[in-house]
């Protein structure tokens, strides 16, 4: 864990798209949170910039609704009254020069200003442009090395724009003021993943093609696409998901012990598994990933619409909205390892799991007794709606037959009495305290984006007809054909 609130160095945190999506779901309830646990510097002010016509007393009003709704269990009126004190409201329009100015004005003003700024972009990627070259029109990407810019995924588009958006970046920003925010790289379970590999000589040993038959890695959303028909119809499980979150999640579990826990050594390692996964082929594409939108269907009870009935969404619309992938890392450890990326919305529960298979074992030991087969071993680590980390395996069954049972051993991290900051808590102390550890170097973004390039530009030839899963459902049939073996199915429960 960081240091308390002491040791975090003072600025002011700028909300760009404060009253969008994100802003209300994620960053106001975690940077609550961190208020309640005195995590915040006192001398921090936040600055929420947005076109609605509101002055600061009404954005104090909305920030004390957005917290009665999506924290009202922890609200506490002190550290409420004392959060909402923090901001300041700026009306202005990201396109438009002169409300930068009087940003400018604001931040230079005693009581906000401060040593340093971060500047969190809560808005759409095609809309990162016009915030960066404003910033540096009024000099607001100032001192270099100090300002902080935060930009959420997706990085670009495509490879081409998210080389030519890391091109405008570097223009204006120097790379050590810029953090690409992945928060499934702030979840514990991600991060104890490392100890849990690379501090116990049990596992390690284990973590490669001898023993590891292959990996899963599933993000399962149960929700639909929530108002935001701009931007995934245009976007897509591949682009939303699968390039970012998920192919991140597989450079944590492929990578190389790195020679020190800090940044570029880090990342240096993530980067080493991305340029090693084996390129698809162009007329392998249909037998490495498979895409599929979810049709009506049934929640919990509740009748879900399709996704072509969203409000927003185009019609006749092919965006996939699950896609599963599979890839090889062709490297010393992984080689003929096949690696299962899963990702979808309107699946039956809300989950992100991450399994590894271990091999069959070698012997036939118990074909001449009840016991004919043995089911393989496995390792689940789940990032939600817990965290967790069991490892499965064998014991007799009390009795004169030679049964067995599975038991989980359950080897979780968190004592009874201990709490742990979420995610985004995580990455915010993060940016305030300049800490790249956990973001993303453009060369991972770019890697990645090679990656599921080819897959990209198959499906944008094929623009007639996709597959559809009832909502509800664990995604199309269709996913199973990516197994290498017949023994191999997906894993939906840890």
């Amino acid at each position: 864990m960081r240091s308390g609130a002491g040791g975090v160095p003072p600025c002011t945190f700028v909300i760009f798209g404060a009253t969008g999506n994100l802003a209300s779901n994620k960053l106001l309830p975690a940077l609550y949170r961190l208020e309640a646990a005195a995590r915040l510097a006192e001398s921090l002010s936040i600055v929420a910039f947005s076109r609605r016509e509101w002055d600061t007393a009404r954005w104090r009003e909305h920030v004390r609704g957005v917290l009665a709704e999506r924290a009202a269990g922890m609200l506490e009126e002190p550290v409420l009254e004392r959060f909402v004190a923090r901001f300041v409201y700026q009306r202005g329009d990201l396109n438009d020069a002169a409300s930068y100015r009087q940003l400018d004005g604001l931040l230079r003003k005693g009581g906000v200003s401060c040593s340093s700024t971060v500047f969190y972009l809560a808005i759409k990627p095609a809309e990162f442009a016009a915030v960066i070259r404003n910033l540096e029109a009024v000099g607001l990407n100032q001192p270099r090395g100090l300002n902080r810019v935060v930009l959420e995924k997706p990085f670009g588009e495509d490879i081409e724009s998210a080389l030519m958006l890391n091109q405008l970046l570097h223009q204006h920003f120097d790379e050590e003021q810029i953090f690409r925010i992945d928060h499934f790289l702030g979840k514990e379970t991600v991060q104890n993943l490392l100890v849990f590999r690379f501090a116990n000589t049990l596992i390690e040993p284990l973590w490669n093609r001898n023993f590891i038959d292959h990996v899963q890695i599933t993000v399962a959303e149960s929700n639909g696409i929530e108002q935001r028909a701009g931007y995934y119809d245009r976007a897509g499980a591949l682009r939303d998901m699968l390039q970012n979150h998920l192919m991140q999640l597989l450079t944590v579990v492929a990578m190389e012990p790195p020679p020190a826990l800090e940044a570029d050594a880090l990342r240096d390692e993530k980067v080493k598994v991305l340029r090693s996964i084996r390129p698809i082929a162009k007329g392998a594409v249909r037998a490495h990933a498979i895409r599929a939108q979810y049709a009506r269907g049934d929640i919990d009870g509740v009748e879900a619409a399709g996704y072509q009935q969203e409000v927003g969404v185009e019609p006749n619309s092919v965006t996939e909205t699950f896609v599963a992938a599979k890839f090889y890392v062709d490297n010393w450890r992984w080689r003929g390892v096949p690696f299962y990326l899963r990702t979808g919305k309107r699946l039956a529960r809300q989950s992100s799991l991450i399994a590894i298979r271990f091999r069959h074992p070698p012997q036939q030991l118990f074909r001449e007794t009840p016991l004919e087969s043995v089911a393989p071993n496995w390792v689940l680590l789940s990032l939600q709606p817990e965290e967790s980390m069991r490892m499965e395996i064998h014991v007799k069954q009390p009795g004169l037959d030679m049964d067995t049972r599975v038991m989980q051993m359950n080897a979780s991290f968190l004592k009874t009495d201990e709490q742990t900051l979420d995610a985004y808590e995580t990455l915010l102390l993060d940016v305030i305290e300049g800490d790249r550890s956990l973001f993303i170097r453009f060369d991972e973004v770019e890697w990645a984006w090679r990656v599921v390039d080819p897959i990209l530009k198959h499906w944008a030839v094929e623009r007639e007809y996709i597959p559809t899963y009832p909502a509800g459902s664990w995604g199309p049939a269709e996913a199973a054909r990516l197994f290498d073996s017949d023994d191999q199915a997906w894993r939906n429960a840890p």
